[in-house]
Formats: C-alpha cells, structure tokens, sequence
C-alpha cells in the first residue's frame, strides 16, 4: 500500500469520524424534544433535566391522539398540501419544459421577473394578499390559502424543474421523434421519466413548505376547526406558562413523522444526473 492511499485512507476515517460526531450534535435538539415527550414530569426547564426520562410515560402522545385535535389539523393540512402540489406540478411542469426547449419573445425578461418575484419574502404581500381575498370571501377559507401557497411555490417548482429540463440531452428527443414519436408522446415518454426524481424531489419540498408554513396559516384560517398542524402546534402550546411542553413535544415528533417517512421513501429519487452518459459522442 503506497503512502498516497494511507494518507487518504486516514484523512476520510477522519473525515467520517467528524461527520458522525456532527449529526450526533444537530440531533441533540430531537433527541431532547424526544425525552421531554416520554417525560411524565414537566422537567424542561428543571437544572436537574437528563435526556433518559425519570418517570417514563406514553400518555402525552395517549392524549395528543386521543385528547387533542390532531387528526383535523393533520386532515386539514393533508388537503392543502395534496391540492397545493397538484396544482403547482400542473403549472410549473409545462412552463420549465417551455422556458427550457422554446426560445419566444421575452423569455429572459419573464424569467428575470420570476427571479425578481421569487426574490422577496411571501411576507411582505401578505397585507396585499389579504386585501385581494377578503372582497371575493376566501379569507377563513381553505380555498384563499391554496392560491397563496400555489402562487408562492409555483414559481419556485418552475425555476427547480426547469434546471433538470437543462440537462436532459436534446439528441434524446430528436431521436425518438426520428423514430416516429409525437410531441407529446416525446415528453410523456421520455422526457417527464426522465426527469421523475426533479419531479418528487420539487414535489416533497413544497410538500415540506406546506407542512411548516405558519404565517399564512394562522392569518388566513382563523377558525380551530379549520387549522393546519402549524397553526394547531401553536394554539397548543400558546405561550411559556400556560401549556404543557411534554405534550407539545409529543405533538412536534407525531406531526414530523409523516414527512419523514415520505423523505425516506422518496430519498432514492434525489439524484441528479440519471441522464449522464444517455449521448455518447
């Protein structure tokens, strides 16, 4: 074994030894939330707090389940984000294929004005927003915030998209149209299988987007019938004194395991790069 692969053979022991110890680290907060969660006692901010819990419980997920509204806020939520990710794809899959194939009349002056769109915080026109959808009655209504989030996202699933469209070898397209395919038979054969893990990866993140959002969510839908898990999380736990932090941790970890069971699923459709080598010469 020659030096060169000694010496590289130690620096990545080290460096695995480092990117452990750095996820042991960014778990810290889970693991935290976790034992507060299984903690019958109320010892957050206790000096005496250890992450093994003293009185091991099951009963505040029991009553976050059972005793609290949990299963509407995620019902609710569910709804949006299945609507908001539909709509989102529709818009921006065909758009990122046009920006990415066609060259038309101000292409860069509109994509420059999406840049420009997608630059600034959601925030700042929420006051706009509000203005717009209380006249046509969809303030408190589950309708107004499906049109916040997919103006928001669509913009954001275009730009993500399009960049895939880029790197897909237009000789794939030109060959299959040699062979006798049609324009759509070219894109729904080729070109959208293709680019399949763009697709689930932009569609989990808006997914993600759509699960944490929490400002648009408590303005917009005021009634506790009608709130998303953010909104429900906050509402649980109000302030400092008054609620119940094992319950509200046990809520936090029962409302990230959807999204997480989902990531790991559709973690193997992350790849870029599927195409690499399709074209030779």
């Amino acid at each position: 074994m020659t030096k060169k692969r000694i010496k590289e053979g130690v620096t990545l022991t080290f460096l695995n030894i480092f990117f452990i110890i750095l996820c042991f680290i960014t778990m810290i907060p889970i693991l935290y939330a976790v034992s507060v969660s299984l903690n019958a006692q109320e010892g957050l901010l206790s000096s005496d707090f250890s992450f093994i819990p003293k009185e091991f419980t099951l009963d505040n997920y029991k009553e976050v389940l059972f005793g609290e509204d949990i299963l509407t806020w995620l019902k609710n939520t569910v709804f949006l984000a299945v609507v908001t990710i539909s709509l989102s794809l529709a818009i921006a899959v065909p758009a990122a294929y046009c920006f990415s194939r066609r060259r038309f009349p101000g292409r860069k002056a509109i994509l420059k004005c999406l840049v420009l769109l997608n630059s600034f915080p959601a925030i700042l026109s929420m006051f706009a927003i509000y203005r717009l959808l209380r006249p046509l009655g969809l303030v408190n209504h589950r309708m107004g915030l499906i049109l916040v989030y997919t103006g928001t996202m669509a913009v954001f699933s275009l730009w993500n998209t399009k960049g895939y469209f880029d790197t897909i070898p237009t000789e794939l397209e030109e060959a299959a149209k040699m062979d006798g395919a049609s324009a759509l038979q070219v894109v729904m054969k080729i070109v959208l299988p293709l680019a399949k893990p763009s697709i689930v990866t932009t569609a989990l993140q808006v997914l993600i987007y759509v699960w944490n959002e929490y400002i648009y969510a408590t303005t917009f839908l005021t009634g506790e019938d009608s709130y998303t898990l953010a909104a429900g999380l906050n509402a649980l736990q109000a302030t400092e004194m008054t609620g119940s932090w094992p319950v509200f941790s046990a809520a936090s970890i029962t409302v990230s395991l959807p999204v997480l069971i989902i990531f790991f699923i559709c973690q193997r459709y992350m790849v870029s790069g599927l195409t690499a080598g399709g074209v030779k010469g």
